[in-house]
């Protein structure tokens, strides 16, 4: 159960609007597992096309899918009528990411007005077992006049 009270009834729908939008998460095969106030996920199925040159699933495709975890747990607290943007992020890489799949499970640290800090576990799993084998930490802006979905 969230601790958190979303403004926008309204948010899980926009929120996977604007995800079936986003090119970069269809490209790495990526999909919404889990959409609550304050926190999401989004999984990944390893293969070769997000793999790097050992056979692990690439840097680039772990952070992309932690940095729009973080960004959709962000805006499921923001208004409607407004977007979210990354303003920064840090991530600690702790494992090579190998398994059955990779979840990235987002959520709101603290939500401001104008930007909320999330934080972003990835964990790889195989066969039921999670290993933690990235951290990201973000800070998000809320951006006005945009409802988080791309005209």
């Amino acid at each position: 159960m969230s601790a958190f009270t979303p403004k926008d009834p309204a948010f899980q729908d926009r929120i996977q609007a604007s995800f079936a939008k986003q090119g970069l998460m269809a490209t790495l095969g990526a999909s919404l597992a889990k959409v609550e106030p304050g926190a999401v996920e989004i999984v990944l199925t390893p293969s070769p096309a997000v793999s790097q040159q050992h056979g692990f699933v690439h840097a680039g495709a772990v952070t992309s899918i932690a940095d729009s975890a973080a960004g959709y747990a962000a805006l499921s607290l923001m208004p409607k009528g407004t977007g979210v943007l990354s303003a920064e992020f840090k991530i600690n890489l702790l494992a090579p990411a190998q398994g059955d799949l990779i979840r990235a499970k987002g959520r709101v640290i603290k939500a401001g007005r104008t930007l909320t800090v999330a934080q972003t576990e990835v964990f790889a799993e195989t066969a039921g077992v999670a290993k933690l084998v990235a951290l990201l930490t973000a800070t998000m802006m809320c951006i006005e006049s945009r409802d988080g979905i791309a005209d």
